[in-house]
């Protein structure tokens, strides 16, 4: 096993990085992984490729050790979108999904049901408190087939509560786009039947990078649709006729994924492991709480939950219409890196976030209560 600190130490992102809600700074190994193998890659030495093409049953094994799916359940994809459309276009039936979702979910379910005819969006309602077990039962159907929701909520941070959600959705599928919380938050996704999420934001394993999952349920429910010449079982590959798909989620693949990509996500994703999902997650949780306890300090509101079971590593902020601008300068002159979007500025921390970088918000925060005349 890994220390957290030592864990922390391969890492390399400046100070003042608030941002990995947008996108993470690549880990030390998934640079060396693509040197390496880029490297490999350029000589093409006699035989020497075969270590590329190895690269996808690593993949699979690293993240069946993170999600608790076996290795056929798991398929690799290019981003969390793609994941998404493949399973909107293979279903059928009603799906229940807030319209406030990140877009990814609700574009998927729309395209499908315009191209298909087979699957219907089904709208969920929700409040300030966003897509809750109560919301959900309140408007669930006979005939809903599915809920979708994100993992963590990418405007407010809020973390779904699996458990509650499953207990009330029974045995209808449950899709969660993993995105904003997969590897820093601890969850259990034995309780999610499909689970897409890409590896460029909490996992830091760069663009390119995602995988699908789906529970022995959902591969029943869920028609490979988009399903390619090398998502098949026979061997040799025939040149002269087309045959069926592959019975696990191999059925998804649409072409021959990156190596290289996949072993930059394998590589993150194992040095994750070895360290602990629960130990990120701790870290990423004080980090966060770092960042709500400057806000309050200095009279901006917080829109994000402070309850650790229902926060991630996002911070929303929602200063006053009369000075969202100049927080946003304020933030920019002080090198902290954030997301504005609206009304709202997110910050967001991960475990690698230093007390330099905390240091550097708090000089933009007393800047900005000066500019606006506090």
């Amino acid at each position: 096993m890994m220390s957290i600190d030592d864990f922390l130490l391969r890492f390399d992102e400046e100070p003042g990085y608030l941002d990995f809600a947008r996108v993470g700074p690549l880990s030390r190994a998934s640079i060396e992984e693509e040197r390496a193998l880029d490297e490999l890659l350029s000589r093409a030495r006699f035989g020497s490729l075969e270590s590329l093409m190895d690269q996808n049953s690593r993949f699979q094994s690293a993240a069946g050790k993170l999600t608790g799916f076996k290795p056929e359940q798991i398929v690799f994809q290019s981003n969390t979108s793609i994941g998404l459309m493949q399973v909107a276009f293979g279903l059928k039936g009603k799906v229940l999904i807030s319209p406030a979702e990140f877009p990814s979910g609700p574009f998927a379910l729309v395209r499908a049901a315009a191209a298909m005819g087979k699957v219907e969006p089904q709208w969920l309602e929700t409040d300030f408190a966003g897509v809750t077990a109560s919301a959900i039962r309140k408007q669930l159907s006979k005939d809903t087939a599915a809920v979708a929701l994100s993992l963590v909520d990418f405007r407010t941070g809020r973390l779904a509560d699996l458990e509650s959600i499953r207990e009330v959705i029974g045995d209808r599928l449950l899709i969660v786009d993993g995105i904003q919380g997969f590897t820093a938050v601890d969850v259990d996704y034995r309780l999610v039947d499909v689970l897409a999420t890409g590896g460029q934001k909490w996992a830091r394993a760069g663009w390119g990078t995602g995988l699908l999952a789906l529970s022995d349920r959902a591969l029943e429910a869920v028609r490979p649709v988009l399903s390619g010449f090398n998502a098949t079982d026979v061997l040799p590959m025939p040149m002269d006729s087309v045959p069926d798909h592959a019975k696990g989620a191999k059925a998804f693949q649409q072409s021959n994924p990156s190596p290289i990509a996949q072993a930059r996500f394998a590589a993150a994703m194992e040095e994750i492991a070895e360290v602990g999902v629960g130990a990120i997650a701790s870290r990423v949780l004080e980090n966060s709480a770092k960042l709500i306890e400057l806000a309050d300090e200095f009279g901006i509101r917080v829109v994000s939950p402070r309850d650790d079971k229902q926060r991630a590593g996002i911070v929303s902020l929602e200063p006053g219409p009369t000075e969202f601008t100049a927080l946003v300068v304020s933030l920019h002159n002080h090198g902290v890196t954030a997301t504005s979007r609206g009304s709202s500025i997110r910050l967001s921390a991960h475990a690698t976030t230093s007390e330099e970088t905390v240091g550097m918000l708090r000089a933009a925060l007393e800047s900005f209560t000066l500019t606006a005349g506090r």
